[in-house]
């Protein structure tokens, strides 16, 4: 359309509205005025189901606490647009390396949301209380299951092993409580207050406890989430292929000696440090003591590294309009 066009589209645009103003009543056009909003964009509550799935469970969402519960992260998810937007992208490049860790370990693929909700996709995400890259490992909950966390070396922020970690997590609290809902309330409260409460407010079920805020919300939230990677388009999340972060390819290369220097590793091996500790955020130091062990360090291949070509590769036919 050319710029003459376009002038002639406002024009008339101008006349229409003007003569549908002049149609109406003094009284009409008072009340327009007086109801019109006064911000840009208007604001709508969300839709909340009678029942999700989660795990293969039915969860009844028709009592008030239930509702409530998740209408409460849904709309937080829905409004709060920059992380919720981020989560698509980065589950993109991370989902395809979590999923088939939690199938091959029998956990139900639901919980990659855990995952969502508790870093959101942040590689580098580290709380208050030390808990750990994606799935939040506390150094001892780490230890107990065989990561190493050290001052060189802390294998919570390996993806593939702290995911291994959080899959025996799981199964354990799993053959406890024979529900995932529970299972996933105890991830963030503890199995042993979470048995503790179930005793002590004689509840069958987590959904009926008093629990601190955090903990009270937390499953809400993954169904919450989980809600919206299966419905995007329904929720106002409008995403291309090409908005999407595409996996990076690596090679593997095996260190058993120790490296002195790793920014002099990375130039031999023609990348930035940088870009080493962004693809091996487990290497904590500026070097590497093996002691005997032998570690996988992740290589990105360089023509990997670049959006010359927008991203072709969806994770989630779901997640995008094209």
């Amino acid at each position: 359309m050319n710029r003459l066009q376009k002038i002639v589209g406002l024009v008339v645009s101008g006349i229409i509205c003007l003569t549908a103003c002049l149609s109406l009543g003094s009284s009409d056009s008072e009340k327009a005025k007086k109801e019109k909003p006064l911000v840009a964009s208007m604001t709508s509550s969300p839709e909340i189901p009678d029942e999700v799935m989660f795990c293969g469970e039915k969860i009844d969402l028709t009592r008030y606490n239930m509702h409530e519960g998740f209408d409460r992260e849904l709309t937080s998810f829905i409004y709060f647009h920059s992380t919720t937007m981020l989560h698509f992208k980065r589950a993109n490049r991370y989902f395809p390396v979590i999923e088939p860790i939690l199938k091959a370990n029998g956990v139900p693929d639901d919980f990659k949301y855990l995952a969502v909700i508790e870093s959101n996709l942040d590689i580098r995400a580290l709380s208050g209380v030390n808990a750990a890259g994606f799935w939040q490992l506390l150094p001892g909950t780490a230890k107990q299951y065989g990561l190493t966390v050290e001052k060189e070396v802390d294998e919570r922020y390996h993806i593939e092993k702290a995911t291994e970690v959080a899959c025996k997590y799981i199964k354990s609290a799993y053959k406890k409580y024979g529900s995932w809902a529970a299972v996933a309330a105890s991830y963030n409260g503890g199995m042993g207050r979470i048995s503790g409460e179930l005793s002590k407010q004689n509840a069958e079920s987590t959904f009926d406890l008093w629990l601190v805020e955090e903990t009270s919300r937390y499953v809400y939230r993954i169904m919450a989430i989980k809600q919206i990677f299966e419905n995007p388009y329904k929720y106002g999340f409008v995403l291309k292929a090409e908005n999407l972060y595409k996996p990076i390819e690596c090679k593997e290369v095996e260190v058993s000696s120790n490296i002195e220097d790793l920014a002099a590793f990375a130039a031999e091996h023609n990348v930035t440090y940088a870009d080493l500790k962004q693809f091996n955020l487990w290497l904590r130091d500026r070097k590497l003591t093996t002691a005997g062990k032998t570690y996988k360090i992740l290589i990105p291949k360089e023509s990997e590294l670049y959006y010359k070509k927008p991203n072709t590769k969806v994770h989630d036919s779901r997640w995008v309009i094209d």
